[in-house]
């Protein structure tokens, strides 16, 4: 069917669409259509502005000096001892092989001597101009000695504040004033996709500088950390150091990677800010933290659970047991409770319960909603101080365990190794590794020690003692060597720098 067609209209609307065209310079607006097109971020100025609050941070840890006549009867000798004494003394070490025993003198009993070894390099930022600088609490754990160096390479002898442990924060203090503090950012302005950029020495390299995008954040690793999850790279001497958005912020405190092969594979986790200052702000009024507890042992509330007992949504903390005469036997929580919210926060997933609790001031009395039997009930607990942090799980001996290795490969780090058993491995939730049963001199150094399993070594994962011995052989003997090992729950690094 044809239509009829007027001209005048057709003339009118081409001269109205000409005039519009003209008006633009010959061009129509696109933004209606197209996203705005965005170029990569400069992040020289962030440099600039954050670089001189960032510092490196040297520990160094006192060592007992091995020796002969301490009842052994081993008559073996610390040749590094040995060699120590015939250069600076002109004679060998007493008590070695080919000398004359000493007699110790009457009423002066021999003393046990301490040398000081380089620990670890990490990094750090200072917090305040007054000197307070955070850092990871696992870089000065165990140090006898922290030195912190600015990138103006002016260098303080530092003291420790505090640390701790369940979130691995520290705080330390140099004497100084007028110091460059880093700014402290808002983290619920954070946004999962922004960039963001580290500061810190990856393997004693001061002042590096790595970029990338945030890839999560609330990521759930620890019971009082949400994690924040980036893609910027992270190695070992990177801890401690800030995170740091585009405002030249800092928004986290750089922990730990995650890493299948021993190198970075783009997932590292960051402290995040607010929780940190949280913790510092504790350790420097106090120098440590205390933290609430109830005295419940949780767990996930699954699907199916949720549907069969009526609560409809899977949320909120399982119950499964009550320790006895704690604060939440005396509340009337009972095993097979579901707590649903804290104070009146809701407890999605059962990690948010502990972080809640946890940062809870001891003696608070708190309300309580769980359900129980197809209703919901309201308790009121009163919070307690939780206990001191318990050691790290360790290797059960239920079992005969393998004879521990004495291989040349190992011994020249240090280390006396076993398999790990079949029992070991289903208790740890390992498919492999390797036990330490003794770090001494390079191994020990490196922060090694008795009970960690060894889970890769050059980048390379081994299962048992003769896969670490194959890698091992092949390996610069010239360059130190990367240990990636697990410490209770939790994995980190270590170089392992051969002694010559």
């Amino acid at each position: 069917m044809m239509f009829p067609v007027d001209g005048k209209k057709i003339r009118s609307c081409l001269l109205a669409c000409t005039m519009a065209v003209a008006a633009t310079g010959g061009l129509m607006p696109v933004t209606a259509v197209h996203a705005q097109t965005r170029t990569l971020p400069d992040f020289t100025d962030l440099v600039d502005q954050v670089g001189p609050s960032v510092v490196n941070i040297r520990t160094v840890e006192k060592v007992a000096q091995r020796g002969a006549g301490n009842g052994s009867g081993n008559g073996e000798m610390d040749e590094e001892m040995q060699e120590f004494f015939r250069r600076f003394f002109g004679q060998p070490l007493p008590g070695a092989p080919g000398t004359p025993k000493s007699t110790p003198r009457p009423n002066r009993p021999q003393q046990p001597q301490e040398e000081e070894r380089p620990r670890g390099v990490g990094s750090g930022f200072i917090l305040t101009a007054d000197g307070y600088v955070m850092t990871n609490a696992h870089v000065v754990e165990g140090a006898s000695e922290v030195m912190v160096t600015l990138p103006d390479k002016r260098e303080f002898k530092a003291k420790i504040i505090g640390t701790d442990k369940r979130t691995d924060v520290a705080v330390v203090k140099i004497e100084g004033a007028a110091l460059p503090a880093v700014k402290i950012g808002d983290i619920s302005k954070l946004r999962v996709g922004e960039w963001v950029m580290a500061i810190g020495s990856p393997f004693g390299l001061e002042n590096t500088v790595t970029a990338g995008i945030v890839s999560a954040k609330q990521r759930d690793t620890g019971d009082y950390l949400p994690f924040i999850q980036t893609d910027v790279a992270i190695n070992p001497g990177n801890s401690g150091g800030p995170l740091i958005n585009m405002r030249g912020e800092v928004v986290g405190i750089n922990s730990q990677i995650y890493s299948r092969s021993g190198g970075f594979m783009g997932i590292s986790f960051s402290i995040p800010i607010d929780e940190a200052i949280r913790v510092s702000d504790q350790l420097r009024t106090t120098g440590r933290v205390s933290r609430g507890r109830i005295g419940v042992q949780i767990d996930q509330v699954t699907k199916d659970v949720a549907e069969s007992i009526g609560l409809g949504k899977a949320q909120g903390a399982l119950v499964r047991g009550v320790e006895a005469g704690s604060p939440g036997e005396k509340a009337g929580i009972e095993a097979g409770d579901i707590i649903t919210k804290f104070d009146g926060k809701a407890i999605e997933k059962p990690s948010d319960l502990p972080r809640l609790v946890g940062n809870t001031k001891p003696g608070t009395k708190s309300a309580l909603t769980v359900f129980r039997r197809g209703a919901s009930k309201e308790l009121t607990v009163t919070i307690a101080e939780i206990e001191p942090e318990k050691q790290v799980k360790t290797i059960e001996r239920d079992e005969p365990v393998p004879k521990p290795s004495a291989s040349a490969a190992a011994k020249s780090l240090g280390l006396a190794l076993s398999d790990l058993t079949d029992a070991q491995k289903k208790e740890l939730k390992l498919k492999g590794g390797v036990k330490i049963d003794a770090a001494t001199e390079s191994a020990a150094r490196a922060g090694l020690r008795e009970g960690d399993v060894i889970l890769a070594v050059s980048n390379v994962e081994v299962s048992n003692v003769r896969e670490f011995d194959g890698v091992l052989s092949k390996a610069d003997k010239a360059k130190p060597v990367s240990v990636l090992f697990r410490r209770g729950d939790w994995a980190q690094y270590a170089l392992i720098r051969p002694a010559r």
